[in-house]
């Protein structure tokens, strides 16, 4: 068993691929950085997630139209955007700060923080996976938005003005292009928008792996223990944990969905995280069918081409993170598919899963150094912490050091 007791200079929370990007970060920066989580690297929400680096998808995760479809919400267990009425009254103070959050300030700084992470996720990955020697592991190919319905043109046209406006590269696709680019989608598709300044990872587990094997042999250490809490002190900050008492002059929260508890018992702060549960079904058995990752407009979901196979993945279901998992959502995926190609996909050997996406009610996450240097955080990135792990190990690595840079106030935790 790992020597818990050893010189720590920095304890980072949480194993998925933000705190394992982060880990290998602040390692390379000459810390001795031991990683800590309840399970091996890789299997929280970063193990199923899309694998699509969504720099696109600048806007929050709602916007006003969210109060009509509030009752279907409540009411459809296989809509694309559920909330569990037993859920709701814990869930009720979240959507408060929801709605709050859509008026025209505090959404256009949303916007511009989301913004600003996604413009940098790109080549941040690049540079990330080039120093490990793994580029492989990413297609920077682009991604589609297709539309099936003629009344879904309009729609799709006022989405492209607005990602113009917010200088999203994003190109209007005819038919006959998306039947050029992607041979075995349905003929009976209108259309799209393509966005070449995406692209998709072959398998975000591996990704995560593959960090992982990177920052061990930069030095970090795992310890695999559950947190239960712990203090700030003149030392720097003690963490009770499953295995013992855990020391260090810093620590980095970057537990997802789980890190509100902790950042309060360090910092006082009650931070209003909650979880879009997320689900995937994976196809084995579909290796050939798309070139990168296509979304649909109307059926709101995504699927994207990986090593394994096809994942179909997308829905946002809030019921907190006690609920068990409905698993006929992961199954609805595939009957959403049904139409968009040519010929329907196989569910031979297929796989349901989901996982927790953290989520703070204006989108953003916290990116922040608070109690002296001695806690920083590094949570609630929605459904982009895929996209933007890497270049917020980036910035987390210069709040280490005691460096902020310009536009950093939007991440604060003081913000709540």
């Amino acid at each position: 068993m790992l020597d818990a007791s050893q010189d720590t200079d920095i304890a980072v929370i949480g194993a998925g691929i933000v705190g394992v990007a982060c880990a290998l970060q602040l390692a390379r920066q000459g810390r001795k950085v031991l990683l800590v989580d309840r399970h091996e690297p890789g299997h929280g929400a970063s193990y199923g997630n899309a694998g699509h680096l969504a720099t696109e998808q600048v806007f929050p995760i709602a916007d006003l139209s969210i109060l009509k479809r509030l009752p279907r919400m409540l009411l459809d267990p296989m809509g694309p955007l559920r909330l569990d009425w037993k859920y709701l009254p814990k869930a009720m103070p979240w959507f408060v700060r929801l709605l709050l959050n859509l008026r025209p300030a505090p959404f256009q700084r949303s916007v511009a923080g989301i913004r600003a992470l996604n413009e940098g996720s790109l080549g941040a990955w690049q540079r990330l996976l080039g120093s490990i020697g793994r580029s492989e592991l990413f297609k920077a190919d682009g991604s589609l938005l297709v539309f099936e319905k003629p009344e879904s043109r309009q729609v799709l046209e006022a989405l492209r003005a607005r990602m113009q406006q917010q200088d999203v590269a994003v190109d209007l696709w005819s038919a006959d292009k998306v039947r050029e680019a992607a041979a075995q989608l349905s003929p009976t598709l209108l259309g799209g928008l393509f966005f070449p300044a995406t692209g998709h990872f072959i398998d975000p587990y591996r990704v995560v792996c593959a960090l992982f094997e990177a920052a061990q042999a930069s030095g970090v250490r795992f310890l695999r223990a559950e947190v239960a809490g712990g203090q700030v002190n003149a030392a720097g900050v003690s963490l009770a944990s499953s295995q013992g008492k855990l020391e260090a002059r810093q620590v980095l929260l970057s537990g997802g969905a789980h890190s509100a508890r902790l950042t309060a018992a360090l910092t006082g702060k009650r931070v209003p995280l909650d979880t879009e549960r997320g689900y995937h079904l994976m196809l084995p058995n579909e290796h050939q069918r798309l070139p990168f990752a296509v979304t649909s407009l109307e059926r709101k979901f995504i699927m994207t081409p990986m090593a394994g196979g096809l994942r179909l993945a997308g829905t946002v279901e809030f019921a907190g993170l006690e609920a068990p998992p409905s698993m006929q959502r992961a199954w609805q995926l595939h009957r959403l598919s049904n139409g968009l190609f040519r010929e329907a996909l196989s569910v031979e050997g297929a796989t349901p899963w989901m996982g927790f996406r953290p989520s703070l009610p204006d989108s953003l996450p916290v990116i922040d150094r608070v109690c002296d240097g001695r806690v920083l955080l590094a949570f609630g990135h929605q459904h982009l912490g895929l996209t933007q792990a890497a270049v917020t190990a980036e910035w987390v690595g210069q709040l280490a050091e005691g460096a902020t840079r310009p536009g950093m106030r939007t991440y604060r935790l003081d913000r709540f």
